[in-house]
């Protein structure tokens, strides 16, 4: 499970790659897609991909393009299937909450007829 920064970080290079196997993309570029109010620095955005790389998402390449630091960004099968998982932690968030919401109203229900039944 990824934390809200891992997550940002993710699909960032998700959409940098834009369905393609890998991309070539600056530190900048992808901190020009995260989310502004979280102040990424270019730093901790390395440890972030980093750390995704570890966790077997994508392989990280560092290179130099006219003095500018570039990374190749390799999708690897947990990266490509990235969409999928966000997608089905939502729908099971939504399904937790459904079914807290259900148990909720047929609690209520039964104690409302518990207790026309019972005076």
């Amino acid at each position: 499970m990824l934390n809200r920064q891992e997550n940002d970080v993710m699909r960032a290079v998700y959409d940098m790659c834009d369905g393609k196997d890998s991309c070539l993309v600056s530190p900048m570029e992808i901190m020009s897609i995260l989310p502004a109010k979280r102040k990424y620095t270019p730093e901790r955005v390395e440890k972030i991909l980093r750390s995704l790389e570890l966790d077997d998402y994508f392989d990280l390449i560092e290179s130099d393009r006219k003095g500018e630091k570039m990374y190749v960004i390799t999708l690897h099968p947990n990266g490509i299937a990235y969409k999928r998982m966000a997608l089905q932690f939502k729908r099971g968030i939504a399904f937790k909450i459904g079914l807290s919401v259900g148990g909720a109203v047929i609690t209520f229900l039964v104690g409302y007829l518990l207790k026309l039944i019972f005076s």
